[in-house]
């Protein structure tokens, strides 16, 4: 099984991307798009997508036998129910979002009589809209699938097709796994910059301006991490809460055992903290998931 005709619900950054990555390698699939935003929807036409961007959402997926949902986490469940009536008998839904078990609930109650297999790309930049997408974003990213118990395995074999084709190395996990693994991995990251980035805001005027004047390295990336997408966070965090509160329990139980070590003088626990932390950074590189050369690869003007 192969899917001739992908309808893609959300022309952002993630939707923009799985649109032109399409047509870049599965140049022989169909692809129509819908956006909410009228904005939004002209623009994607403008960069082309996907081959054809229709005005309603109904109109996105009539004959489609893939549906992306590329929308966020909050409004999933309300696309499925406007989508519904328009599904062809035996279309494939799946979805971009960072939370699953969520999403899993919310288009099996909205789609009960479509089959249903969530999906979370795990790239993106903290960029947004129909100018971000670029047909490389998958490149050598995760794809992770977390199909039902009763998911068809012909189908669940096409969509991992379907997402290596676009350059991503597919992993199938449980839900529930998933939800917590990224809480660690991703969500707690977010949650942090947000919180450090709005703490520096509050100093500003302590400082006099000097926070952003003299941002280090350290500070930058937590910046660009505090630029994402608000309304995508903001139904993460509450669509994910169980998981995102159980890390940051354990976040913050670590950080008061690093504050302890601070205020003790104890130097040996920090070393160790660090080289353990150091060995994981490295651990990354060597996976591919991150640039290894200095500063991330920044460019910087010649000396």
């Amino acid at each position: 099984m192969s899917f001739e005709r992908v309808a893609i619900i959300g022309l952002g950054l993630l939707g923009g991307s799985v649109g032109l990555a399409v047509q870049e390698h599965l140049p022989g699939v169909v692809t129509s798009g819908f956006d909410a935003d009228p904005a939004v929807r002209r623009r994607a036409a403008e960069r082309g997508l996907t081959a054809k961007v229709c005005e309603s959402p109904q109109e996105a997926v009539a004959a489609a036998d893939l549906v992306i949902l590329c929308v966020p986490v909050g409004a999933m469940a309300e696309v499925a129910r406007e989508i519904a009536p328009a599904l062809s008998p035996g279309a494939l839904v799946s979805d971009v979002g960072s939370t699953k078990q969520s999403i899993a609930a919310a288009l099996g109650e909205a789609l009960p009589n479509h089959a249903v297999i969530p999906a979370h790309p795990v790239a993106g930049t903290e960029h947004s809209g129909p100018d971000a997408g670029f047909a490389s974003l998958f490149r050598h990213r995760w794809c992770i699938l977390t199909p039902p118990a009763d998911a068809d395995p012909v189908q669940l074999d096409a969509l991992a097709a379907f997402w290596r084709a676009l350059g991503a190395t597919v992993e199938i996990m449980d839900a529930a796994h998933h939800d917590l693994v990224l809480a660690v991995t991703s969500h707690i990251p977010h949650l942090i910059a947000y919180t450090i980035v709005g703490t520096a805001s509050d100093l500003e005027d302590v400082t006099q301006g000097e926070v952003i004047k003299y941002s280090a390295g350290g500070f930058r990336d937590f910046t660009r991490i505090a630029a994402s997408d608000p309304t995508m966070w903001r139904d993460v965090f509450l669509n994910n809460r169980e998981a995102v509160l159980e890390m940051l329990g354990r976040f913050t139980e670590d950080l008061t055992a690093l504050q302890r070590a601070i205020r003790s003088g104890d130097g040996e626990m920090l070393f160790d903290r660090f080289t353990k932390t150091r060995a994981i950074r490295r651990s990354i590189i060597e996976q591919g998931q991150d640039d290894a050369r200095p500063d991330f690869g920044r460019k910087h003007d010649a000396d």
